[in-house]
């Protein structure tokens, strides 16, 4: 396996909670989380729980934030280890067709983690996801390149089409809006997260719904978005010049 800044971070974490003394955080303050000292790497499995809450959630994060910002290097070693296993699958999503991206992409999603981690605003809630936000934006940058909506392949996006019978897909999605295919609210979602660089889970958090209910919304609308366009609703009229004399 390469080695990325991500399984030196993983090695890392390994040693800081080898027994017999494994850096343990204190759960007893905290709703929600057993009453005693927790290993790291046992606390990182609890927050990967369905049934963990936001509240727990973002006490955990605040606790753990001020631990890294006060508490010195092995803290932060901590706090990053816990985060593993979601920066790992934001890197992999990220790095999926860019194999030779993804040693950079793996370094400025973590430098993008440890620089929210330490400067964040630990007040605001949801912590966890704007340090997410905040690593998978830099993990984009790094890669370099702009995801395109999932058009049906005989729809030439390429510059080296001469005629584009649809246009640019934010174009496609304001004549789907126009023609009442789609919602404004359905063609926001998709062109936030297939053109853009939202989550799905950034969107789920701030509606109150779950990443699986919004991947369904967009789904259904993309259906329709991909159903007009085969039946060749959505085509831009060819413009006819005039031959000249």
């Amino acid at each position: 396996m390469p080695r990325t800044a991500l399984t030196v971070a993983e090695d890392a974490f390994r040693l800081l909670v080898c027994e017999p003394a494994p850096l343990a955080f204190d759960g007893r303050p905290i709703d929600g989380l057993p009453d005693r000292h927790i290993p790291l790497d046992e606390l990182r499995t609890l927050l990967r729980s369905r049934t963990m809450s936001p509240e727990t959630s973002d006490a955990v994060w605040r606790q753990l934030a001020h631990q890294a910002r006060d508490w010195g290097p092995a803290w932060t070693v901590g706090a990053v280890g816990v985060a593993l296993p979601g920066l790992t699958h934001l890197a992999a999503r990220l790095s999926k067709g860019h194999a030779k991206l993804a040693d950079d992409i793996d370094s400025e999603l973590l430098a993008a983690f440890l620089q929210t981690l330490r400067t964040d605003d630990l007040q605001a809630p949801r912590i966890w996801l704007r340090l997410c936000w905040a690593a998978w934006r830099a993990g984009l940058k790094a890669r370099r390149h702009d995801d395109l909506l999932e058009l049906p392949p005989d729809v030439p996006v390429g510059s080296r089409t001469p005629y584009r019978p649809y246009g640019h897909p934010d174009l496609v999605l304001g004549r789907a809006v126009a023609a009442g295919i789609i919602t404004d609210v359905q063609a926001e979602l998709i062109s936030s997260t297939r053109l853009g660089d939202v989550l799905i889970e950034q969107i789920a958090a701030e509606c109150g719904q779950t990443g699986a209910v919004v991947r369904m919304r967009r789904k259904r609308a993309e259906r329709k978005l991909v159903a007009a366009l085969k039946q060749g609703q959505l085509a831009v009229p060819r413009r006819v010049v005039p031959a000249t004399a």
